[in-house]
């Protein structure tokens, strides 16, 4: 017969309802369940007990547990990440460069997962080398670490920034969630959380489809973020600050959202995500495709406008050309966008590697909904427009088997690429197409070339940047894409050290980083960057183990 003391309801009553009945088997095992006489109640050892307890029992909900969760740790205890991952923090690897250990505390992680920790170990104890291992340790848990700003269950919400910056977009989320994909059938809490964010993205969607950003929730009592470079910048439709952070429309953005859902479904079969809410976001999604794959005139030469978007006189945002609409399009069967997937401005409305993920995302959700037996009229029109756009990609962006960066339906095209994903770089990750595809082997070799006006290299670093920060800032997400698209032993390894090289000794993946000076780079704390570091490591360890670990035994999560 259990015998309950004072700490022991303490750390009980601490934790929320879902952990109790796991923390009393913990704390039954560890020894907490001992009567404590009165008399030690009244000293300060157990007052500092009680202090002590009050701050681990996060711990005890989250990794000691067998569980997963959200901490619910006190903020001023807790060091803000921004400020944390500027300098070295943890005990150095055991590599030629030493990298730290940027993990904050178990208590001051905002989510817990022991699936998490488990992979982590899987992996690094395989690696051959430690550096390597330990920006796997850093990266892979960053965003459950530290960017899990708000999640309650009971109201199926999660809101999840994007590092420093405190809003949720909708193509960072979805990149920083789907390395995680493997786990949530072993990690109820975790599949939870997704369900969370999808849903609160459909709610932010059904509201307001063209935009990439935005706020907390009302219910998470998180005060909206003053974005300055949205002051003064007239969007239609309109939009509230309140909730949306940013309005520059995206389609990725918009193809993110689906490849989360579907993501989720895949690895899960929980149809549970398909409720109204959703169905009226999809709704929104269609709505905005067939309206931006219009051309700009119509017959009588009226401006067809769903959507424009331009800084007004003072604002720290640009104005843009024909009163915020941008370069006309002419009809071809492609979806134009206004902004690329930098949030920088389109040049041209049609961005090839956004509509190549369309394309993708599209049969994805088909294919979802038919499995799942909801929603076969989405289900058809999901397959028509996949197919009407694949067919226009191919007629009309590729010349001499390369393939343009945008086009406008009129014979403008432009060859360049862009670090952020989607681009022509990352097609074979986002499964449009086979790295072996004489277009893709084309493409690339002029993507990673002077041909490239986005392409540079220097005595430290090369890769793909682009008009975001300086020409001469390569992001290494360029080179993550570009070991997704390779299967040459000697081009992965050079691109793994060239990112692994140039992290100035944090041990995490930066924004951008200059080409002759690694000590000048954007972003310490830059959660989707982390995440697709750690998704390639998860490929590697699947797809070329013997290049990373000890031994040649492929790795899956949960499957070996």
């Amino acid at each position: 017969m259990r015998v309950l003391s004072p700490i022991y309801d303490h750390v009980v009553g601490l934790l929320t309802w879902e952990y109790k009945k796991t923390a009393e088997r913990l704390l039954d095992l560890i020894g907490f369940n001992s009567y404590i006489p009165p008399t030690l109640l009244v000293t300060e050892n157990f007052t500092q007990m009680k202090l002590n307890l009050q701050k681990s029992s996060a711990i005890v909900a989250g990794v000691l547990l067998g569980t997963s969760g959200v901490v619910q740790s006190q903020a001023q205890d807790c060091p803000d990440y921004t400020t944390f991952s500027a300098s070295p923090q943890g005990s150095p690897s055991n590599g030629t460069l030493g990298l730290p250990l940027m993990r904050p505390v178990p208590a001051c992680r905002t989510f817990n997962s022991t699936a998490v920790e488990q992979v982590i170990g899987n992996i690094t104890m395989r690696m051959k080398d430690p550096d390597v291992a330990r920006l796997f340790e850093n990266t892979f848990p960053n965003t459950l670490d530290t960017t899990v700003k708000y999640f309650n269950a009971t109201e199926n919400l999660a809101f999840i920034i994007t590092g420093d910056i405190t809003a949720q977009w909708l193509r960072d989320t979805g990149n920083q969630l789907v390395q995680y994909r493997s786990l949530l059938t072993m990690d109820p809490n975790l599949a939870t959380l997704f369900r969370g964010v999808i849903n609160n993205e459909a709610r932010y969607i059904t509201q307001f489809p063209y935009c990439s950003s935005f706020q907390p929730p009302p219910e998470s009592g998180l005060a909206p973020t003053v974005n300055s470079f949205a002051i003064d910048v007239i969007v239609n439709p309109p939009v509230d600050n309140l909730t949306v952070f940013e309005c520059k429309y995206e389609i990725d953005s918009l193809c993110s959202f689906l490849k989360l859902s579907t993501t989720y479904y895949n690895a899960t079969k929980d149809a549970s995500i398909l409720n109204d809410n959703w169905f009226s976001a999809i709704d929104q999604i269609f709505q905005v495709i067939n309206n931006q794959s219009q051309g700009s005139w119509d017959e009588n030469f009226n401006f067809i406008s769903y959507y424009n978007w331009t800084g007004s006189a003072g604002s720290l945002s640009p104005a843009v050309d024909n009163g915020g609409n941008g370069e006309p399009k002419a009809f071809t069967g492609m979806v134009g966008t206004h902004h690329r997937p930098s949030d920088d401005l389109s040049t041209f409305a049609f961005l090839t590697p956004a509509n190549a993920m369309l394309v993708v995302e599209l049969n994805n959700l088909a294919s979802m909904l038919d499995d799942a037996g909801q929603g076969a009229n989405i289900s058809q029109s999901a397959k028509e427009w996949s197919s009407k756009i694949n067919e226009s990609i191919w007629a009309n962006t590729l010349v001499d088997n390369i393939f343009a960066y945008e086009t406008n339906g009129y014979g403008g095209r432009y060859v360049m690429d862009d670090a952020n994903v989607p681009s022509l770089l990352s097609l074979p990750y986002l499964g449009f197409l086979d790295m072996d595809h004489p277009a893709y082997v084309a493409t690339r070799e002029v993507l990673l070339s002077r041909k490239n006006p986005y392409f540079a290299a220097g005595l430290n670093f090369s890769g793909i940047g682009g008009p975001h920060v300086q020409a001469w800032s390569p992001w290494p997400m360029s080179r993550v894409s570009a070991i997704f698209g390779t299967d040459d032993d000697t081009e992965i390894l050079e691109s793994l050290y060239l990112i692994v090289n140039n992290t100035d000794g944090l041990g995490l993946i930066h924004e951008s980083v200059d080409i002759f000076d690694e000590t000048e780079f954007t972003r310490t704390w830059f959660a989707w960057a982390n995440s697709y570091f750690a998704e390639m490591i998860l490929d590697l360890a699947e797809r070329k183990p013997g290049l990373i670990f000890t031994d040649a035994a492929s790795y899956v999560p949960g499957q070996s």
